[in-house]
């Protein structure tokens, strides 16, 4: 049996943070063999995101150098709004021999009501919770990830304030969303 650890979300744009849940992840947990970095297609609470395609790239950049870390297209090929127990679902299938996690951070367990069938998706992969500042867990050892937000490192990038964001961000991917000019205009998603 092979243990697969699946980290999605919506990349926009990846940051050090989630480089280093990744890392955090295979370091400590015992027998991950594989983490699956799994940006979403479209997301299922109607959340503006750039492009898919540039998302998966920033993923490419931010998490390809980590060795047994993968990023997968998955929820692209899957089309549609993406859902966690769909993507579950169809890996299970694909990989019948795959013993599946999720990671998740303590952020958004305040959102897994609104999920879609998430005791399945506990059965299904026993979630991996990591904690962030702000956001406690009772259940989980307190492992303190830098503070980053995406959606500030965009609203700081729209503001022309690159400065104030360039360490926030791996440094390919900063170069990626300066060259593609991303998340430029005070509307960006």
């Amino acid at each position: 049996m092979t243990t697969v650890a699946v980290f999605g979300g919506s990349f926009n744009p990846p940051h050090i943070a989630h480089v280093m849940a990744t890392v955090f992840v295979l370091s400590t947990k015992k027998h991950i063999d594989q983490l699956l970095v799994v940006p979403c297609f479209l997301h299922p609470f109607s959340k503006a995101l750039a492009p898919f395609e540039d998302r998966f790239a920033m993923c490419q950049l931010a998490f390809g150098w980590i060795p047994r870390v993968t990023v997968s297209p998955i929820e692209r090929d899957l089309g549609g709004e993406s859902r966690t127990i769909r993507t579950l679902r169809h890996l299970q299938a694909m990989h019948p021999t795959w013993t599946l996690r999720l990671v998740i951070g303590t952020d958004i367990v305040g959102e897994i009501p609104r999920w879609d069938s998430f005791s399945e998706i506990e059965r299904l992969a026993p979630p991996i919770v990591l904690s962030r500042k702000g956001f406690t867990d009772s259940n989980e050892p307190l492992v303190v990830f830098p503070p980053i937000s995406s959606t500030e490192i965009r609203q700081a990038i729209a503001r022309g304030q690159f400065d104030s964001v360039r360490d926030s961000v791996p440094s390919l991917v900063f170069d990626y969303i300066v060259e593609a000019s991303l998340y430029l205009r005070s509307d960006t998603p």
